[in-house]
Formats: C-alpha cells, sequence, structure tokens
C-alpha cells in the first residue's frame, strides 16, 4: 500500500521497472559477450581452448577448469531489505 501522493500501485510498479531493467542489462552483457569472438587460449591458464567448447559457448574467455573455479569462488552479493524496519535502515 502506497501513501502520501503516489497511488496504490506504485510500490508495485517500481518493482516490476526494477525488474526490467535489471533483465535489459542482463540480456545486453549477454549480447556483448557473445559479440565477441571466442578465445583459442584460455586467459588465465594459457592452456587451449577446445573447439567444441568455443562453438558452444560464444564469446568464451576460460578453459573449462579455470571457469570452475571461478564458479566456485562466485559468491552473490547482499541484495536490498526492501522490508526492512526503520531501525535495520539506519545501520
Amino acid at each position: 500500500m502506497a501513501g502520501g501522493w503516489a497511488h496504490d500501485d506504485a510500490v508495485n510498479e517500481q518493482i516490476e521497472v526494477s525488474t526490467q531493467e535489471a533483465i535489459e542489462r542482463m540480456r545486453l552483457r549477454n549480447a556483448q559477450r557473445v559479440a565477441r569472438e571466442s578465445a583459442g587460449f584460455c586467459d588465465e591458464c594459457d592452456e587451449p581452448i577446445p573447439e567444441a567448447r568455443r562453438q558452444a559457448i560464444p564469446g568464451v574467455r576460460l578453459c573449462v577448469d579455470c571457469q570452475s573455479g571461478r564458479d566456485k569462488a562466485w559468491k552473490p552479493a547482499a541484495g536490498i531489505n526492501r522490508r526492512g524496519s526503520k531501525d535495520s535502515q539506519l545501520k
């Protein structure tokens, strides 16, 4: 429920806009990645990247081992607490 000068669906509309913007950013990143030419050798270890991998993933820059290591080390960023209390937002 929105308050003040906003209409009742303002919060839902803002969430929808934020979601659409995030989707568009991901599509743009994917299009940029696909537009790049695949590397013949891994950017990290200089091992050759197999042709099958280069065809399966356009724009690939890492071999399977290096990509697996990055995937295991990746941690998602903290999200936004949209429902937090006022006290939690002051900290």
